[in-house]
């Protein structure tokens, strides 16, 4: 609707009127833009534009001058004579899927765009266009991470590829885009680390097309499975599942409508399942990007315990699982709770300590179900339980996580964020201060014990080193105070990187992790007293004092490695060089409580300690 007259309104009507055109075509044969200047007693057809309706359909007017008009779609067109004209060839620098335009009322030439790679802004009504490339947005499907150090996180976005990149760095820019690596793709999904070499990853994009790159090299192989000519063709969904075999180094298994095994780097593959869906193919025969097959495996998960036990849950509500590698499938559809009937499977999350349970998560959103659910097994799915507990119960659950060194700990990724369970999904409390934005994957890491969050919406998330979560227990809830046992710290100078000489705010850097022994301390309740730290060198002298207030909960303190100014004199010129290196010791005194724990201090070759 035209602001300065109501009268004046311009739709976008999606017609199949003498045919549908392809998804390519931005034309419609009978749809387009129509315009009404009287309130809508009558229209007229200004243009045949109507690209890929189910997914743009959206129209804009400028709110002082009814000749500019603007329709989103691959990119965005734009006219200035009302809708008769169409133009899109100032934009080849905008990130093509244009979803929403917001038009300054104040100021038309200011317009802010959403796209798939992110928010464009102008401020001369769309003749050119900035990237505002200031704040984490990224809409990350699923995520991987390796052993290197420090560790790398893999990662397929929504129409931006797939990317490999550090969890941290040795500069102190912190960690920018110039870090991460493009490992090729469309939109991205699943990834996989090579166990055998670093520099090979193997990456998915939509409907099973996987790829294995060569970092090193840059050299790039297709590996998706091909059915044999002039046979019934596999079926994938948009975001198939690929999944690493933690029993077989170099093994993976992709699933689509079937289960493959892949062998060899991804050369050999072999199907290890028939057709698990329901098969009604009025249903699985679709035409568009691939986002719309339907009738698949969409939730695998391989078991960390058992060799040879896979899950398998399809997106039209089937339920399989097979305990030797695909010999027999035993289909659970039956056992599933009512709720979960007939509905997408999103995810299973094989145990960790007991090869017979299982967390299971459907999605009913589509019939107007928008509850979590969220279930458990403990017999190879012949009974479930919900573990839905006190989720939020209007916001669908996507990925739950069985922290691999303690059962009683949960963590689920739902519509609205992060929340994290110590009883095994009896009750649950949101976790790590995210914003209300959806979690699509969570990775503990196997040796640094890191939290690895992936959200669609606001790119990736790290808490450092949840050891301290594990271990709690309720003897430990119990206490007054608690020092739990101190990960080995390394100490190193960083780099000054651009960020220390300027550069401003126009490009995002995520925050690296403080360097330095990390001293977790649970406190039973507020008591008013403060929590004070001493630590003591190998032979007893002091090295550094803390002391800070007490909140009833976890507490984190973070030692630099560098002596406190009151264990040296007045007059030492060493405060701003790192101790030297060896086994320190940590005692944490609260009230009447004392208590002691060691930490392994390691410092960088080269620099000078005291």
């Amino acid at each position: 609707m035209f602001a300065k007259n109501p009268k004046i309104v311009y739709a976008i009507v999606q017609s199949s009127e003498g045919g549908t055109p392809t998804i390519n075509e931005v034309e419609s044969r009978r749809g387009g833009v129509f315009r009404t200047d009287d309130g809508g007693e009558t229209w007229r057809r200004t243009n045949p534009l109507n690209p890929r309706p189910f997914y743009f359909s959206q129209i804009r007017v400028d709110p002082q001058d009814e000749r500019f008009v603007y329709v989103l779609g691959f990119m965005l067109h734009v006219s200035e004579d009302g809708g008769k004209t169409f133009r899109e060839d100032r934009f080849k620098k905008v990130h093509p899927d244009n979803h929403a335009l917001a038009i300054d009322p104040r100021d038309p030439r200011r317009m802010l765009l959403g796209t798939d790679g992110g928010v464009y802004q102008t401020y001369d009504r769309a003749a050119t266009w900035t990237h505002v490339n200031t704040m984490a947005i990224g809409e990350f499907y699923r995520i991987a991470v390796d052993d290197s150090t420090p560790y790398r996180i893999c990662g397929g976005l929504q129409d931006n590829l797939n990317w490999v990149g550090p969890s941290e760095t040795r500069t102190k820019d912190g960690i920018g885009n110039t870090d991460w690596i493009n490992i090729g793709g469309g939109d991205g999904f699943y990834c996989v680390f090579d166990p055998a070499d670093p520099d090979i990853v193997y990456t998915e994009s939509q409907q099973g097309t996987m790829h294995r790159m060569n970092l090193a090299s840059g050299a790039v192989k297709g590996l998706r499975p091909e059915a044999q000519e002039g046979q019934t063709g596999f079926r994938f969904h948009w975001n198939s599942p690929l999944v690493a075999s933690p029993h077989e180094k170099g093994t993976m298994y992709l699933a689509g409508n079937r289960v493959f095994k892949l062998t060899e780097r991804g050369e050999l593959w072999r199907a290890i399942s028939p057709d698990l869906s329901s098969r009604h193919p009025e249903r699985t025969m679709t035409v568009g990007s691939g986002a719309e097959n339907y009738g698949v495996v969409y939730a695998l998960g391989v078991s960390p315990r058992k060799p040879g036990l896979i899950w398998a849950g399809t997106d039209d509500g089937r339920l399989w699982l097979t305990e030797d590698e695909g010999a027999t499938w035993i289909d659970r559809t039956t056992t599933l709770p009512p709720e979960a009937k007939d509905r997408w499977i999103m995810r299973v999350e094989p145990g960790h300590a007991d090869e017979k349970v299982a967390y299971l998560v459907g999605s009913a959103f589509h019939t107007g179900n928008y509850a979590p659910l969220v279930y458990r097994t403990a017999d190879l799915g012949r009974t479930w339980q919900s573990v839905s507990g006190n989720l939020p119960a209007s916001w669908p659950a996507r990925v739950v996580r069985e922290d691999p060194a303690n059962p009683d700990l949960l963590f689920a990724g739902t519509e609205i964020g992060l929340f994290a369970s110590f009883d095994r999904g009896a009750t649950w409390l949101p976790f790590g201060s995210l914003p209300p934005t959806p979690v699509d994957d969570i990775v503990v890491h196997p040796r640094d014990r890191d939290l690895v969050v992936a959200t669609h919406g606001r790119s990736l998330y790290i808490v450092d080193d949840i050891s301290a979560l594990e271990r709690l227990t309720p003897e430990i809830m119990g206490q007054t105070a608690y020092l739990f046992p101190i990960a080995p710290a390394f100490g190193f100078d960083p780099l000054p990187g651009s960020a220390e000489w300027g550069g401003g705010a126009g490009v995002f850097r995520a925050d690296n992790p403080k360097p330095g022994a990390q001293f977790d301390v649970w406190v039973g309740e507020f008591t008013g007293e403060p929590l004070k730290v001493t630590v003591k060198a190998p032979g007893g002298a002091p090295a550094a004092t803390f002391s800070t207030s007490a909140m009833p909960g976890f507490n984190r303190l973070v030692w630099d490695l560098k002596p406190t100014k009151d264990v040296l004199n007045e007059y030492a010129s060493q405060g701003s060089k790192f101790v030297a290196p060896g086994e320190y010791e940590v005692t944490l005194t609260f009230g009447s409580i004392t208590q002691t724990q060691k930490v392994q201090v390691t410092i960088a070759k080269g620099i000078e300690t005291r």
